[in-house]
């Protein structure tokens, strides 16, 4: 019996990415990646990304103090997203996307965090949605994809000034794992940044239909152990845990058979964004501190603007 026809043109823009170079259109691939072929597992993946920066205590209870995931979590959301996807847009060298980076930068130098918590981060957004695709995508990535996926958090890495940043997606993977193994913990801050996460998602469509416990439920069942440890969440039932990666995984399954996307998804446009009604101008987003509201120790370094 042979291989029926695809119909829907599904397969049309892997084809698309599969003839590009990820060592010099890693910038274009990526793109085509994240506003057309998988827009709602990439959004999804680094969603849950950001609960694994909550579990190493730095980063969490940084975060924490500043207030910015607990009192402004819906802001804080949507300018991370916004940023990313200013860079993503326009690129590197195009002044939008210089002055999304130059916001980023402006940001972080304000608050004492470590070279190695910066390139933890970027190991997360590199690593958590190749393995989101492994699991519950409509397709995995392919190597052309994972290897556009590394260099583009490389490039986006280098104007930020991070040092040591892995050479391959496999090298993302092992120091990802390693950074997690040595710093995972529980921390109050890195918790109270979670809950108050998870309490933003139960609010985003179409989850605000459904009961909160539920959402809460469905969202721990697709966190690992280690993960729902440091933070210290309780694993849902069994059962609950089961059915929902199955939902995920038969979600994959019913996308697949989905006609290609030929309009662009931009983060904007999504429902839960929702801080900018009128249109948002990139140097204005973020945080402005005076000053940074965490003690700094004598002669600890932060990160660079650039």
């Amino acid at each position: 019996m042979g291989i029926l026809p695809d119909r829907t043109g599904r397969f049309d823009r892997r084809a698309e990415i599969e003839s590009l170079d990820p060592a010099t259109d890693f910038h274009e691939i990526y793109r085509l990646m994240s506003m057309y072929e998988f827009p709602w597992d990439m959004n999804q993946s680094l969603g849950f990304a950001l609960f694994r920066t909550y579990a190493v205590p730095s980063i969490g209870r940084l975060l924490a103090d500043t207030g910015e995931f607990t009192e402004r979590v819906q802001k804080r959301y949507d300018d991370t997203g916004l940023i990313l996807e200013a860079v993503l847009e326009h690129g590197f060298a195009a002044e939008t996307g210089r002055a999304a980076i130059r916001r980023m930068n402006q940001m972080h130098r304000s608050y004492p965090i470590s070279d190695d918590d910066l390139r933890y981060v970027l190991c997360t957004f590199v690593v958590v949605p190749l393995r989101w695709m492994d699991e519950f995508g409509w397709r995995p990535f392919t190597e052309t994809e994972k290897v556009a996926s590394a260099n583009y958090y490389r490039e986006l890495g280098r104007h930020m000034g991070i040092k040591d940043i892995p050479g391959t997606w496999q090298e993302f993977g092992s120091a990802l794992d390693d950074y997690e193994a040595g710093h995972f913990a529980y921390d109050a801050g890195g918790r109270a940044v979670a809950d108050s996460t998870l309490d933003l998602m139960c609010t985003f469509p179409p989850n605000d239909k459904a009961p909160k416990a539920l959402i809460n439920a469905f969202s721990r069942s697709l966190m690992d152990p280690p993960l729902r440890a440091a933070l210290g969440y309780a694993a849902p039932p069994a059962a609950v845990e089961r059915a929902s990666r199955l939902v995920m995984r038969l979600r994959g399954r019913v996308v697949r058979h989905m006609r290609v996307r030929t309009e662009p998804q931009y983060v904007r446009d999504l429902p839960q964004v929702r801080s900018y009604p009128d249109g948002h101008d990139v140097p204005g987003l973020g945080t402005f501190p005076r000053g940074c509201p965490v003690p700094h120790a004598p002669g600890e370094a932060t990160a660079p603007i650039g």
